[in-house]
């Protein structure tokens, strides 16, 4: 068995990375996903948060993503995210500025934009986390 597994991130305009690392921890809606070389094949969605690329023995880069899905199989783990930057590369006023405004947004929304206006908020909410 490898001792990598192939990681690639890809955003709707472009292919962000594509590597051999030890491991990637994806924020999955149903809890964090750990791939390491062998996982057995998965779809799942992807919620806001941070994944995390695992080399030597520790992290060696985190991204932020807004969502989208993730696929794995034994050798590849490939995220198709919606919104995708360094972690390091987040205005943190930028983020608490973007969660101010979709929480107005959010409480001032009619039925029928109250999802989309919430899965905004929790956008939001998730990058001033990674923010730190």
């Amino acid at each position: 068995m490898a001792d990598t597994v192939e990681f690639e991130l890809v955003s709707p305009e472009r292919l962000l990375k594509s590597e051999s690392v030890e491991m990637v921890v994806v924020p999955g809606a149903e809890g964090d996903l750990g791939v390491l070389p062998g996982h057995s094949p998965l779809i799942a969605t992807v919620r806001p948060g941070v994944i995390r690329i695992h080399q030597g023995g520790s992290v060696k880069e985190s991204i932020f993503v807004a969502g989208g899905f993730c696929e794995v199989s034994p050798e590849r783990c490939t995220v198709l995210a919606e919104e995708a930057m360094p972690v390091g590369d987040i205005d943190k006023a930028a983020a608490a500025k973007r969660l101010e405004d979709a929480t107005a947004a959010w409480q001032n929304a009619d039925d029928a934009s109250k999802a989309k206006a919430d899965m905004e908020r929790h956008v939001a909410q998730a990058m001033v986390a990674a923010a730190g």
